[in-house]
């Protein structure tokens, strides 16, 4: 039976740890701030935007909600951006995503001033990723390594699978991985006989958005898997990419979904704020 790797303690312990941190910058006369931006009200968005307010106000983080209306216009948005860049008072700008289809995503990641990109997706942030640099790296990446050094599963030489090549989550996982020398392969939707390669991995990390798509017979008898997926199975219980009830019994450790991953990305977007701060 695995490890069950219990994301929300891991995450509870980061936002208390954050706490303090932020009580003694207060003390030091600094607060921290984050301006959170909702185009429309897509359910799922209000939901994380919720979660993110909540969060900010339990570790002692001053939030800015902007909710704009969904026929909002692309320049209206980019001019509230700018302006929240030039605002000294914020420290991280937060764009919720998907937007409306009249907006270009890319062209709003790409106005977000890098020193304010607390999600971690300017091309900036993802570049100085890419070669070691500092930077703000991307919330759920970063919180995937946090919960494995927390449960001392060692990355250092092992074999690394990422199923999943998405820029948000695949490609910044497997280059974090490679940052902590694990020996890393990337799988997608061409790769050829996908259960061989998955189950040569001692760290499996499934982002494909599929629900209960790998089986115990995609994973090595011991293996870490680390599940990001957020799907609804046949009966619409929410459920992962991975069959939890099938891997758990041949896992070393395993994530549950929901529980996993998923608290995990919160507590690194409070992370990134504070670090926001820190690194002016």
């Amino acid at each position: 039976m695995a490890v069950i790797i219990d994301g929300k303690k891991v995450s509870n312990d980061i936002k208390d740890e954050l706490k303090a941190k932020i009580a003694k910058l207060k003390d030091n006369g600094t607060e921290v701030t984050l301006a959170v931006i909702q185009v429309g009200n897509d359910s799922a968005s209000t939901v994380y935007v919720g979660n993110k307010k909540k969060a900010c106000e339990y570790v002692g983080i001053r939030s800015l909600a902007y909710e704009l209306p969904n026929e909002v216009s692309e320049e209206e948005l980019l001019d509230l951006v700018r302006s929240l860049n030039d605002r000294e008072d914020v420290n991280g700008i937060l764009v919720q995503l998907p937007l409306p289809e009249h907006i270009d995503e890319n062209k709003v990641i790409n106005t977000i001033s890098p020193k304010k990109d607390v999600d971690g997706f300017h091309p900036q942030s993802t570049g100085a990723l890419s070669i070691g640099q500092p930077g703000f790296v991307s919330c759920t990446p970063a919180g995937i390594i946090e919960l494995l050094k927390r449960y001392n599963i060692e990355i250092d030489g092992k074999e690394c699978v990422v199923i999943g090549r998405s820029n948000i989550v695949g490609k910044p996982v497997a280059t974090l991985l490679l940052r902590e020398n694990g020996t890393v392969t990337i799988c997608h939707s061409h790769t050829a006989d996908l259960k061989t390669v998955a189950k040569r991995a001692d760290i499996l990390i499934v982002a494909i958005g599929k629900a209960k798509f790998i089986t115990s017979e995609y994973v090595k008898e011991g293996a870490a898997v680390i599940d990001v997926g957020m799907d609804r199975d046949e009966n619409g219980k929410l459920c992962g990419d991975v069959d939890f009830e099938d891997v758990k019994n041949v896992a070393g450790a395993i994530t549950p979904v929901p529980g996993g991953v998923g608290p995990m990305t919160i507590a690194m977007l409070m992370n990134n704020c504070v670090m926001s701060v820190m690194n002016r």
